[in-house]
């Protein structure tokens, strides 16, 4: 999954007009503070998700989904953290502190994403990676599959058929690619010729947007729901979970 671009003018707008000089000891510091003292009543479990490069897990994170060696070296840009949300509010904060303090935010979701668009940025910036949030919630009943955005497709073909044998999901040709930027980038696959893309497929999700406010495809409406299904990758919030539409194998 992409990031969320400086391009957008209306979205993270104080982010991209910081500089690196903005983005000191200080700034990084200010923005643990941050997280900390959002919900100090979580203060404990957000500080259990937080990697910095003292950490000594923070490599093992980092290198965790990296597909492309070309930002494996010691010259690539690094995080200054790394969170791993174990929920919601871990998303909001997140995305709050690192607004206030003037970091840009990377989102990463267990794809491959050999651009690298996902962990590496040319100005101070945090990454937040989905890696807990991949739980997969089928309804054969109604045909329909909750997924959130840490899950791989694997995982989601898997699941689907533990509960249906008949049902599948219209993945991607191979099953490492992580769900949420295989959709927020349309969704090519080997059924799109008789069910169309992935994201056509999708029928609502779970979605956290600039002003850390918490979107169905209700609240959010169809202009930004039809936006993030394709074109979005992380251009307009993270989305924490997709509502799919299994189709008939």
């Amino acid at each position: 999954m992409k990031s969320l671009y400086c391009s957008l003018p209306f979205l993270f707008v104080v982010v991209c007009s910081l500089s690196w000089v903005n983005a000191s000891a200080n700034s990084h510091e200010n923005f643990l503070d941050c997280l900390s003292s959002y919900h100090p009543q979580e203060s404990s479990s957000i500080s259990k998700v937080i990697y910095t490069e003292t950490n000594s897990s923070y490599s093992e994170i980092l290198e965790s989904s990296i597909q492309n060696y070309r930002f494996f070296t010691t010259n690539t840009p690094k995080p200054l953290v790394i969170v791993t949300p174990l929920n919601n509010s871990h998303v909001q904060a997140t995305i709050h502190c690192s607004k206030k303090h003037g970091l840009q935010i990377r989102i990463r979701s267990g794809g491959h994403n050999f651009e690298g668009l996902s962990y590496v940025s040319q100005v101070p910036f945090v990454v937040i990676d989905l890696v807990h949030f991949r739980s997969i919630d089928v309804d054969v009943e109604n045909e329909e599959a909750w997924i959130q955005s840490g899950a791989i497709t694997g995982e989601v073909y898997y699941r689907i058929n533990e509960r249906s044998t008949n049902l599948t999901f219209l993945g991607a040709v191979g099953h490492t690619v992580g769900i949420s930027g295989f959709i927020s980038g349309g969704g090519y696959g080997l059924l799109f010729q008789k069910y169309g893309l992935a994201a056509d497929n999708v029928i609502d999700a779970m979605f956290v947007d600039a002003n850390r406010r918490v979107l169905d495809r209700k609240l959010m409406g169809e202009d930004l729901f039809w936006a993030i299904r394709g074109g979005g990758g992380g251009s307009f919030g993270i989305v924490l979970s997709w509502k799919v539409k299994p189709v008939d194998v």
